[in-house]
C-alpha cells in the first residue's frame, strides 16, 4: 500500500474564464467578437453554480480545491476595483469553506483585461507595478479566507502560445531564422498571424516582464501578509532521452529552456510551488504511445520527472494541475492511478509533495479548441447545465479514501 502523508490536500483544479461564463471584459472574449477564438457564452455557469459543484467535489471525497480570480471582474477598468465582485469571490471562498475544501487562489489564470491588453499587456514597462497592484488589492480583500496564492499559471505557455505560435491573444507568430513557429491544431491558420522575427525579440521581453511582475507581486504580498503562503503555478514539459548523447544534451538544454532558466530567476521569491504536468518528449524513443483526445502521448508516469525537476528548491510542492482530455472516460481511471502512483514515488525520492488536484473538476472551455476537450471529472451538459460524475471520478474518491493506492 502506498499511502500518502497525514493531511495530505485531495482535489481539483478550475479556472475563472473556462468555467464561470458571461465574462465580457477580457481580451479572450474581444478576440471571440472578431472570430480568432471560439466564443465561451455562459460554458457551464460555474459562476452561479459554484456552491452545488463544491457540494459535488466534496462527495468525490476531495478537501482542497484550486481555483482562478478572473482579473477583469475585479479591475474593469484601470485603478478602479468591482467590490461586488470581490464580494462574490469572498463568497466563493466561504462556500469553499463550509464543504471542507482548502482553497488554493490563482491570481491571473491567462485572461487580461481589455483595457490592459489594449495598452500593450505584459509589454508594457510598467506592467510588474499594475500586476503588482491588482495582486496586493485581492490578497488585502481575501486574504483572511485563503491562505495560498499563486500569482501566475503558466507564463511560458502563456507567452509562447501568444507571442511565438500566435494562435492566442494577442496572436503575434515568431519566426526564428528560416523557422516559423505555429500551432498544429489549427488555432494558428484560424487567425491569420503573419509571422516575424520581432515577435520572438517581444517573446523574450514579455518572460523577462513576467519574472518581474511575479518578483514584486511576491513581494508586496509579503510585506502585507507575512503568513501568505505564495507560488508561482509552473507548467514542467518533461524532456529525456534515449543513450545518445546529443539526445541527451538536446533534452537538458529544453529542460533548462522550457523551466529552468524561469525558476531560477524567482526561486528566491516563492514560499511554495505548484506544479502543472501534461506532457513528456523523450528524444530517441521510437515507441508508440496511446494519445489523448488532445492528440498528445499519455504518459503520467512523467509527472515523477517533473516534480523530482522541483527538489533543488526546498520548497513544499502542490500538483496544481495534471489531468488527460478523455471525453469517453475509457482511460482516465488509469492515467489517475498511475499518475497518483508516480507522485508518491516523487515523494519517497524526498520531495515535499503536499496536495495533488487533477485537472479539471467540469469539463471546460478548453482556450482556442472551445469546449471540443473533455478533461473533467465531472461531465458538464452545457445546453441543460446537469452535471454528472464520470466514473473514474468515483475511482479517483477510492484513492482520495485511502489516502493511498496499491
Amino acid at each position: 500500500m502506498k499511502k500518502f502523508p497525514k493531511g495530505f490536500y485531495w482535489g481539483a483544479a478550475t479556472a475563472g474564464y473556462q468555467v464561470e461564463g458571461w465574462n465580457e471584459n477580457t481580451d479572450w472574449s474581444e478576440a471571440a467578437r472578431k472570430g480568432k477564438v471560439p466564443p465561451a457564452g455562459r460554458l457551464c455557469d460555474h459562476y452561479n453554480l459554484y456552491d452545488k459543484d463544491f457540494a459535488l467535489a466534496k462527495e468525490l471525497g476531495h478537501n482542497a480545491h484550486r481555483f482562478g480570480i478572473e482579473w477583469a471582474r475585479i479591475e474593469p477598468e484601470p485603478g478602479e476595483f468591482n467590490h461586488e465582485e470581490v464580494e462574490h469571490y469572498r463568497d466563493v471562498l466561504k462556500s469553499l469553506h463550509k464543504h471542507g475544501l482548502e482553497p488554493f487562489v490563482t491570481l491571473w489564470h491567462f485572461t487580461l483585461p481589455v483595457w490592459f491588453a489594449e495598452s500593450g499587456g505584459f509589454e508594457r514597462e510598467d506592467a510588474d507595478i499594475i500586476f503588482a497592484r491588482y495582486c496586493k488589492f485581492v490578497v488585502e480583500e481575501l486574504g483572511d479566507l485563503c491562505t495560498h496564492f499563486a500569482t501566475i499559471n503558466e507564463p511560458n505557455v502563456w507567452a509562447g502560445h501568444g507571442y511565438l505560435f500566435g494562435s492566442w491573444p494577442p496572436f503575434k507568430r515568431a519566426k526564428i531564422f528560416t523557422k516559423t513557429l505555429g500551432k498544429d491544431d489549427g488555432s494558428t491558420a484560424r487567425v491569420g498571424a503573419v509571422p516575424q522575427f520581432g515577435n520572438f525579440l517581444r517573446y523574450r521581453k514579455v518572460e523577462q516582464n513576467l519574472i518581474k511582475a511575479h518578483k514584486r507581486a511576491y513581494t508586496v504580498i509579503k510585506e502585507l501578509s507575512p503568513q501568505t503562503q505564495v507560488s508561482l503555478v509552473k507548467h514542467v514539459h518533461v524532456f529525456c532521452s534515449n543513450w545518445n548523447p546529443f539526445n541527451f544534451l538536446k533534452a537538458k538544454a529544453m529542460n533548462y529552456l522550457q523551466s529552468g532558466k524561469f525558476m531560477s530567476a524567482i526561486d528566491t521569491h516563492l514560499d511554495e510551488l505548484s506544479l502543472n504536468y501534461y506532457r513528456r518528449t523523450k528524444f530517441g524513443d521510437r515507441k508508440v504511445y496511446q494519445k489523448s483526445d488532445m492528440g498528445w502521448e499519455m504518459y503520467p508516469e512523467g509527472i515523477y520527472r517533473a516534480l523530482l525537476s522541483l527538489k533543488k528548491y526546498n520548497k513544499p510542492v502542490y500538483v496544481s494541475e495534471a489531468g488527460v482530455a478523455d471525453e469517453e472516460d475509457r482511460f482516465r481511471a488509469d492515467y489517475i492511478r498511475k499518475q497518483v502512483k508516480a507522485t508518491h514515488r516523487a515523494i519517497e525520492a524526498g520531495v515535499d509533495v503536499r496536495g495533488h488536484m487533477y485537472w479539471s473538476l467540469l469539463d471546460n472551455y478548453e482556450w482556442a479548441l472551445g469546449t471540443e476537450k473533455k478533461f473533467g471529472l465531472i461531465e458538464v451538459n452545457y445546453q441543460t447545465l446537469e452535471r454528472k460524475p464520470r466514473l473514474s471520478a468515483y475511482e479517483y474518491k477510492k484513492i482520495i479514501e485511502r489516502n493511498g493506492l496499491d
